[in-house]
């Protein structure tokens, strides 16, 4: 009884807060978060953060209690119980929560939904042991639908409040915690009274909560400020579950609501001059430029020629019209639009990356993922170390593949995990590296570094990578046999501008260059990436509405990849959802990069993302680069950061290889010509994917394992010498 009234008081408590919030008119409050150039997604769907300061130092508390204390609990947890029975216990407990999903389902007047999950809960109390399997779904067919008592007090128009953090809850608003005070007022196994069912319940917080490390674990390690990104996510989330948008039937219903028509061609337009209005001054470092002409006994003018299309050591011009052909046709790859054939790129995938019977937080869990090691180098001692994954061969003097991932990302990149691995099947040890391009990097870097001419970049990079291959070599005593550098996007572009640094002075000595798919004019790649960025302004109307359908496609569309047998060749979302999903993607990765640059302050509200909003790639380049070195000039930068400033390497080098498609939207095919002119039977072209979205495919594995094999793996040299 004395349970039942601490209960009852604390929901009486929320539900009148929640009133005093919507009496005070919070809920009438209004937030213009589309006037800025990129939308705010934390104000569309949270509103003003008017606790900002309270929030992120409860917020970082949080993040210290769950290192220090959760997450070690978690940690037992996982290596005790296998992944399997944590599942059964999973199931168990999601089973016994069936009253909040009844009464929440009554409330929204969804009679359809209580009766699927009262058929659900005998089901599965029956036949599926206490919840520990489910038939319903298996055999029956009937979905499970998640619900909960705050989308019941959403469905009554109560306000949700401002955002809150508070401690044990990272993320939630006034609403919520009332949600959370019904949930468990509605949860059975509140009312444990025994010691021995007191530790049952233990069990099941514990395991029901550990699902949520892995998320934790993601958001403080990739985030540069783990706060704003947590705020984001849970609004998207919340509203997300607020409008049953996680339910199949309801998602389909909304998204033909808003479903995009448009088809866009390929993007490959040619974007002519660099800048409108600005006239293409020459280049020191380049061979004059006539304004005139005679090429196979035709004429042409200044204005037919990009700047940059001219080769330092030949001179040689592309004609407009030239096209390149493909060397990789991908007969049955069923192309969309160039920004969601990209998207596939997340298609690409090996097996054992994440196979265990373990938890991923279990000391067990040996999967490649699990296995490979993270350690540090210092590069200015004022600064912190700069981490780096790598993983050795049992002969430590194998060969060794160095990766420079794509932009913006860290060493935790899904992708470059997975080249790692394909490397090592073939017999190579392996190093992951960050992008040059991201805020880890820059945070471990001399002061005044700021990433965005590439010569210069590969300079840092080179001294990462040199310091990296010899704390390895002076750790295991050995010395690699080979070494390989592999990069994508903008990695690739580092790539090729490492192996130009070390043509004119080879102190790597690394034997292989592998890029795929680098822009070939950075700054006309951003301004690709830019407008991609900022093509929701073309339709603001029910933005919010759109981009929540476009997440809770991104979260359906993961659920349905865990299935056994999972194949698609189309991806579910319209050109503009992609632009969606690609912007806030990209933007995120921009705004880590200057939130380190700025030096902002993670434990105090500040005006950083107003300002932020307001901030494209392009704007970028010019804040920090051309305006730090007043000797550069807008078209020396355009110069200087395309492949056409190591046009010598490119013509006079064997020892790299250049994957590329045809439909790339972030270059256009005169580069691509110019790209094939220089790198000759070095460049290989794609027919189809787009910006890396051909990766999983596997003819472009099997051309990738033949450039591996000219570098002969440990297992066959060592054949070789016996």
């Amino acid at each position: 009884m004395r349970n039942k009234t601490k209960y009852l008081g604390l929901i009486l408590f929320f539900l009148s807060l929640i009133v005093q919030i919507n009496i005070s008119g919070y809920a009438g409050e209004t937030f213009e978060y589309t006037k800025s150039r990129y939308p705010d997604y934390a104000c569309m769907y949270l509103g003003k953060d008017k606790c900002e300061t309270f929030n992120r130092k409860m917020f970082n508390f949080n993040l210290g209690l769950n290192k220090y204390i959760v997450k070690p609990v978690h940690i037992v947890w996982a290596s005790v119980m296998p992944k399997y029975g944590m599942e059964r216990i999973k199931g168990i407990y999601t089973n016994i929560e069936y009253p909040k999903r009844l009464v929440s389902t009554l409330v929204q007047k969804d009679f359809k939904s209580s009766g699927r999950e009262t058929l659900r809960f005998l089901t599965n109390s029956t036949l599926g042991l206490a919840g520990m399997f489910d038939p319903a779904k298996r055999f029956f067919k009937i979905e499970p639908v998640s619900e909960n008592m705050e989308q019941a007090l959403a469905k009554c128009k109560c306000s949700q409040g401002p955002f809150l953090v508070v401690p044990c809850i990272p993320a939630t608003t006034p609403r919520g915690l009332a949600g959370k005070a019904l949930d468990t007022a509605l949860n059975p196994t509140c009312y444990i009274g025994t010691p021995i069912l007191a530790l049952i319940k233990l069990g099941f917080t514990i395991n029901q909560t550990a699902d949520y490390e892995p998320l934790a674990e993601m958001i403080q390690s990739t985030y540069a400020d783990p706060y704003d990104i947590a705020k984001k996510l849970y609004g998207i989330d919340n509203y997300i579950k607020a409008n049953n948008l996680d339910r199949k039937d309801v998602l389909e219903t909304n998204a033909q609501i808003y479903q995009d028509d448009f088809v866009e061609t390929v993007n490959n337009e040619i974007e002519e001059p660099a800048v409108a209005g600005e006239t293409l001054a020459e280049n020191k470092d380049v061979n004059p430029i006539a304004s005139e002409k005679v090429i196979d006994g035709e004429r042409w003018a200044y204005s037919d020629f990009y700047k940059e299309g001219i080769s330092k050591t030949t001179g040689s011009f592309v004609l407009k019209n030239e096209k390149p052909k493909a060397d990789i046709i991908l007969d049955d790859y069923n192309p969309q639009t160039p920004v969601i054939d990209a998207m596939r790129t997340a298609l690409f995938d090996l097996p054992g990356i994440e196979e265990s019977i373990w938890s991923e937080f279990s000391v067990w869990n040996r999967c490649f993922k699990n296995r490979l090691r993270i350690s540090r180098v210092n590069i200015d001692p004022a600064k912190e170390d700069y981490r780096f994954k790598y993983l050795m061969q049992k002969d430590k003097n194998s060969p060794v593949v160095i990766i420079y991932p794509s932009i913006g990302e860290g060493i935790s990149s899904h992708h470059s995990v997975i080249m790692a691995k394909l490397f090592y099947d073939e017999g190579y040890s392996v190093i992951i590296q960050g992008s040059h391009f991201q805020w880890e990097f820059v945070k471990s870097m001399p002061d005044g570094y700021i990433p965005g001419i590439p010569a210069q970049d590969a300079d840092y990079l080179k001294t990462v990578t040199s310091k990296i291959l010899k704390t390895l070599e002076d750790k295991y005593n050995c010395k690699f046999r080979e070494k390989v550098l592999i990069g994508t996007s903008f990695g690739a572009l580092e790539t090729l501008f490492l192996a130009d640094k070390e043509y004119k002075n080879n102190t790597l000595g690394i034997t292989k260059f592998i890029s795929i798919n680098p822009p070939i004019e950075l700054l006309y790649a951003m301004r690709q990436v830019d407008k991609n960025n900022e093509e929701w302004q073309k339709n603001p109307d029910n933005l919010k509405e759109r981009v929540a359908i476009t997440a809770a496609k991104i979260l359906q569309l993961l659920d349905e990849k865990e299935n056994p047998g999972f194949k698609i060749d189309r991806l579910p979302f319209s050109d503009s959802e992609a632009k969606i999903i690609t912007g806030f993607i990209m933007h995120q990765k921009l705004s880590d990069l200057i939130f380190t640059i700025e030096g902002v302050p993670k434990n105090k509200s500040s005006d950083f993302y107003e300002n932020m909003n307001n901030m494209s790639y392009e704007d970028y380049m010019k804040k920090y680069i051309l305006s730090k070195d007043k000797l550069l000039s807008y078209d020396d930068l355009n110069y200087d950061s395309s492949l056409y400033s190591i046009a010598e390497y490119l013509e006079c080098n064997n020892n790299y290889k250049i994957f590329h498609t045809l439909d790339d939207y972030l270059v256009n095919q005169k580069q691509l010509a110019q790209l094939k002119k220089y790198a000759k039977g070095n460049a290989v072209f794609v027919s189809n994917g787009s910006h890396l979205g051909y990766m999983y495919r596997p003819e472009f594995i099997e051309a990738l394992k033949k450039e591996i094999l000219l570098t002969p793996p440990a297992s066959l040299a060592s054949k070789s010498r016996n």
